[in-house]
């Protein structure tokens, strides 16, 4: 259903504590979120030599979609809004579907890992810059060219094309599973054969990175995949008022603000350009700003006083 022109309601009627807790932690969530994903989009692409490496390619995609999922919540959850068929003040799914992306991009994240590591010669020679981007521009373009095309069909056939995306990510979701696994022995048995270098702890810094954000993603994302297909599929599965007060979509889109978190935490690199290149300059600014302030105040009192001395005279 579109956005109607009339005043969409908030998202609980605050009859209760628990209204007015659900209603604080939206705000607070939507606020550390984009704040925090932002700082990494930010700390990305404003250094050079973490632009140069593929696997930030894939974190600046991932990131910019948490900061838009962060900006989301402050319609989704503070607005009284129903994703689905049929919807209510929803948004054709283009908000819920920043995480589609993120599906997309960490797939395409761990086959990059797999290959660098296993595969370095190959991967040297054919897994370009250029190549990556184009992943991560892929799985924007397809997220949403399939959420178009639904759009634009009747309820009934989108009904059941939504039902063969379920399918589909099925299927992504256990490659992803396999994959993580998979990574998971290459970091300990492989990467330990090999003699300590700069580019073997690299390498083990990055898959220790895609395996705690990957698994940290399915545990956060899957009782909502769950909780969606049992609705699918039977006539089960837990329904709630709106999007706000949706569990499992809460849990989901809290992958927003951990996944960037486990970046920061994974990577000293990306930690340092964080602090230095948002962060630290963030405070200066500010700090300038206040020093500013405060010489001007007395200047500005001592050419009063010097004024006023003047006109008694």
């Amino acid at each position: 259903m579109p956005l109607n022109s009339s005043t969409v309601p908030l998202s609980v009627d605050f009859s209760s504590p628990g209204d007015y807790f659900i209603f604080l932690y939206h705000i607070v969530f939507a606020t550390c979120s984009t704040l925090l994903a932002g700082s990494v989009v930010l700390g990305i692409l404003s250094t050079r030599s973490l632009r140069a490496q593929n696997r930030f390619i894939f974190m600046l995609n991932t990131s910019a979609s948490d900061t838009l999922t962060g900006l989301s919540v402050y319609y989704l959850g503070l607005f009284d809004v129903q994703e689905g068929y049929p919807s209510r003040n929803g948004t054709y799914y283009i908000l819920p579907s920043f995480m589609g992306v993120n599906v997309m991009t960490f797939l395409f994240a761990q086959f990059d890992r797999y290959l660098a590591v296993c595969h370095p010669f190959f991967y040297t020679r054919f897994i370009t810059r250029g190549f990556v981007i184009a992943c991560c521009a892929f799985s924007w373009f397809y997220t949403y060219l399939i959420l178009a095309v639904q759009n634009l069909l009747p309820v009934a056939q989108a009904v059941k094309m939504s039902a063969f995306g379920i399918m589909t990510l099925q299927v992504i979701v256990v490659f992803k599973v396999l994959m993580t696994i998979k990574l998971y022995f290459i970091a300990k048995h492989q990467l330990a054969r090999e003699l300590p270098s700069p580019e073997r702890d690299s390498k083990k810094e990055s898959l220790r990175i895609i395996v705690f954000v990957v698994i940290c993603f399915l545990l956060l994302w899957g009782p909502s995949f769950v909780n969606i297909m049992v609705r699918y599929l039977s006539s089960g599965g837990l329904r709630f008022r709106n999007e706000a007060t949706n569990a499992f979509a809460i849990m989901a889109r809290f992958n927003a603000l951990s996944t960037p978190a486990l970046y920061i935490w994974g990577s000293p690199a990306l930690r340092s350009a964080v602090w230095a290149r948002v962060w630290r300059s963030g405070c200066r600014t500010r700090t300038t700003d206040r020093m500013f302030s405060s010489h001007v105040k007395p200047m500005k009192e001592a050419v009063l006083s010097v004024s006023q001395s003047s006109k008694d005279a």
